[in-house]
């Protein structure tokens, strides 16, 4: 009798429970962590698609940046979150393919500890010089480079960004010899382009598009497979003879062992989002290029194929984190 007395009392919650589980996101904000500093094109990209993924689920999603070592201390927030849906995190290149790479002793897993639900977008980087370099197109800049080995300099935010990443690939597919000189934010390395102390960036789209458009530097390529809507008439790489891709990216994970119906929502309503033409619009229009991914698998997929492409680049730097 008091098994079946426990039976009928426990009964009644398990609809309940399921209840619950299916009224997710309505508890409370949900916290969304950008591993970057506000106005990054990380930041930029996350507070578009959150605007509207937002509207599509009900509730209210808050942009928290946590930016520091590379993006570690953002991502390990999330990844020791609660699994429960109201702690989502911005993966990119860096956290979930070239800091496995570039750090010893990194304090996550990018696999075990996150459950990915969706690439949001391709982010190629533009090539920029200051106004008063002699070189007006990609060929003219390589030939100006290797007469002055060692004297060209590149700025990046840091060992392991896409801008890094961008130069050492620039370097070894043209055996050019360039500096890399790390900042800490990209305004004192975009006026430090400007005033000529750095020669050449590879900087994002977002970032330097106001810039370009003053003629205060000068655009030479993009380092994606296309040209960008926002500069059509600049090149890509490619297009310029030097045969390389290098392009950020920037999705959305969860905690590992977030529930599939959470993960599986989030996904669909992150696709219905990015196909909105307002905001595919207003991400092209910032060099960006939406591309939501076919399902969280796909995700998983593009992010290890991702982690095995820049692991030899990374060595080929000698770059270390840690």
């Amino acid at each position: 009798m008091n098994l079946l007395r426990r039976l009928l009392l426990s009964a009644p919650l398990l609809p309940l429970a399921a209840q619950a589980q299916e009224a997710w996101p309505a508890r409370g904000t949900i916290r969304f962590v950008v591993p970057g500093p506000a106005g990054g094109a990380g930041d930029v990209t996350a507070r578009l698609v959150m605007e509207r993924l937002a509207a599509r689920l009900g509730q209210q999603i808050v942009v928290e940046n946590r930016p520091g070592a590379g993006t570690n201390i953002g991502m390990t927030l999330v990844a020791r979150a609660a699994p429960d849906g109201y702690v989502l995190g911005l993966a990119s290149i860096a956290s979930h393919a070239v800091n496995r790479s570039l750090y010893r002793n990194l304090p996550f897993d990018p696999v075990a500890d996150f459950a990915p639900v969706s690439l949001l977008a391709l982010v190629p980087n533009m090539m920029v010089v200051p106004p008063g370099l002699p070189v007006s197109n990609l060929a003219e800049f390589v030939a100006f480079a290797r007469a002055r080995p060692g004297q060209i300099n590149f700025g990046s935010v840091g060992a392991g960004s896409s801008q890094h990443l961008a130069g050492a690939q620039f370097a070894q597919a043209t055996g050019i010899e360039l500096q890399h000189i790390p900042y800490n934010a990209g305004g004192q390395m975009n006026t430090d382009l400007m005033e000529g102390r750095i020669q050449v960036l590879f900087q994002s789209v977002s970032a330097v598009a106001e810039l370009a458009r003053a003629g205060r530097v000068r655009p030479l390529a993009v380092t994606g497979t296309e040209r960008i809507a926002a500069f059509p008439e600049v090149p890509t790489l490619r297009e310029g003879g030097v045969d390389i891709v290098s392009t950020g990216w920037f999705g959305v994970v969860a905690p590992a062992q977030t529930p599939a119906a959470i993960l599986d929502r989030l996904h669909a309503e992150t696709i219905a989002a990015l196909a909105e033409p307002e905001l595919a619009a207003r991400l092209a229009a910032g060099g960006s290029l939406p591309r939501a991914s076919a399902s969280r698998a796909d995700f998983a997929r593009f992010m290890a194929e991702e982690t095995a492409r820049w692991a030899p680049v990374v060595r080929a730097t000698g770059a270390t984190a840690d």
